[in-house]
């Protein structure tokens, strides 16, 4: 089975504690989290060590590899903190400058190339994430991986003198709730998430 050390891990934690530390709800009966990533709620099933997602008007889903790292991750290490309310790069995080590098490097470039010649598209979809509109950049908006973990994505539109550019931002606590390379698993999927909404819909 994927994942089982997590899965120890998070078997052996206190339960009321754990979901207050997420922001997650706890049910037994079956013993169970609901925790929403990328605003899709998924049940973390603690008996049969399974994660499916609940999404509106459809069968539950179980959970890809990566959303069940994300989510196994988050609620291991996730800390009661309140939101810092202050944008910091992925690099400034701690050990983040030996981590977001080669293989690790954040997605930027993807969303330069879908949104560097028009910006206005990440607005197209904002409520397939419940994002908000930032006033960073030519376009931006913030939203939340998992609900301690919000991640800012800001794009500079291309012209004749600058390539367009693209910046991934997160809440200085970012790395309280979530190990680096969790962090970056959930950027990539809520990058692809945003890619595939906007080639969705156009």
């Amino acid at each position: 089975m994927a994942h089982q050390g997590l899965w120890r891990q998070l078997i052996g934690l206190d339960k009321h504690q754990t979901a207050k530390k997420a922001d997650c709800q706890y049910l037994s009966s079956p013993e169970r989290y609901v925790v929403t990533l990328l605003n899709t709620e998924y049940v973390v099933n603690l008996e049969d060590e399974e994660i499916f997602s609940l999404k509106p008007g459809s069968k539950p889903v179980p959970a890809e590899f990566l959303e069940q790292l994300c989510i196994l991750a988050y609620l291991i290490n996730a800390k009661d903190l309140p939101i810092a309310n202050k944008l910091v790069r992925a690099e400034t995080l701690p050990t983040g400058q030996f981590f977001f590098r080669g293989l690790h490097k954040l997605p930027a470039e993807t969303l330069e190339k879908v949104f560097g010649a028009s910006p206005e598209l990440l607005y197209q979809n904002t409520e397939l994430f419940a994002a908000e509109k930032c006033e960073f950049g030519d376009a931006s908006i913030q939203f939340y991986i998992l609900p301690r973990v919000p991640v800012t994505i800001v794009i500079w539109r291309a012209d004749e003198e600058f390539d367009a550019r693209a910046s991934i931002l997160f809440d200085r606590t970012a790395g309280e709730h979530l190990p680096l390379d969790a962090l970056w698993t959930g950027v990539n999927l809520a990058v692809d998430a945003l890619v595939q909404a906007v080639s969705e819909s156009g």
